[in-house]
């Protein structure tokens, strides 16, 4: 056997293990994995699920936990490891694949030209950026006969997109744990990290010594360049006002996960069902 092969075989083999035997991590990531996906009823009998890789931390540890889930095997379904390249340069790509190989994970890749497409944008190129990856992802995945795609979005994505919603976008929304495609026929979207804390997954990954792509994109890049630091996002913004309000607060993080399961309709002045507006006053 070659050297590099065992070596790879041994390190993949240690990962996987941390993620069952290690307390820690069996508790807080494993063990919330499993419930986001029973909680929400994620995956069925027969379904076929393309798990997107980015190359960060996420989707690569998402990778580790549904290949454990298939182990146990309660009910039959497929796995295909889907990674988009949408012009990433050479290092980011190669960071990739050693990383799939280090981790042990089967990676199919497919290539667009999205970078190129949004790079000029001046206006949400990030937004812009992000609804075409998900449209090619539905795409390819369709073409290699899946029902679902699996995104690595966490517990703190979601309470962060929740309040970034309000203070930036004026309205109330969340991130769902899964979604039926508009565009994509019997396609959905499953978020099977929604119970997963940032924190934990990236103890896991200072724990093995791994090393993820943080943001590979061009326009950031490209702002690094000009500035010399990159650009203050207003997620990031969102993370230090979630920080600070943690301080007095332990419980800040929870209430606004739990606000979104506890909404009281008869205390909202307007709200939306199926792009349609309602009002209290259509019946006071």
């Amino acid at each position: 056997m070659n050297n590099n092969n065992y070596f790879n075989e041994n390190r993949a083999r240690e990962i996987e293990i941390s993620i069952t035997k290690k307390r820690r991590f069996k508790e807080k990531i494993f063990s919330r994995f499993t419930k986001g996906i029973v909680e929400f009823d994620m995956i069925q009998p027969n379904d076929k699920i393309a798990v997107c890789i980015s190359g960060g931390k996420d989707s690569m540890l998402m990778a580790k936990l549904f290949q454990e889930l298939k182990r146990h095997d309660k009910f039959p379904f497929e796995l295909i490891f889907l990674v988009m390249d949408p012009g990433y340069n050479e290092a980011n790509r190669n960071k990739i694949e050693e990383n799939a190989k280090i981790t042990g994970v089967p990676i199919t890749v497919f290539e667009t030209e999205i970078f190129d497409s949004v790079y000029n944008v001046e206006k949400n190129p990030c937004y812009l950026c992000a609804r075409m990856r998900r449209g090619y992802l539905y795409k390819k995945a369709k073409e290699l006969g899946c029902n679902k795609i699996a995104l690595g979005h966490h517990f703190d994505d979601v309470i962060e997109t929740t309040l970034m919603s309000m203070l930036w976008g004026g309205q109330v929304q969340t991130m769902m744990p899964k979604l039926k495609s508009k565009n994509y026929e019997g396609m959905e979207l499953i978020r099977p990290m929604y119970y997963v804390r940032e924190e934990d997954i990236i103890a896991w990954r200072d724990y093995n010594e791994l090393e993820f792509l943080r943001c590979a994109c061009r326009f950031t890049e490209k702002l690094e360049a000009e500035n010399g630091e990159s650009s203050e996002s207003k997620r990031l913004e969102t993370k230090k006002i979630i920080k600070e309000l943690k301080k007095s607060n332990p419980n800040i993080e929870a209430n606004i996960f739990n606000s979104m399961k506890n909404v009281y309709i008869d205390a909202v002045i307007e709200y939306k069902k199926d792009d349609i507006k309602h009002s209290f006053m259509d019946e006071y």
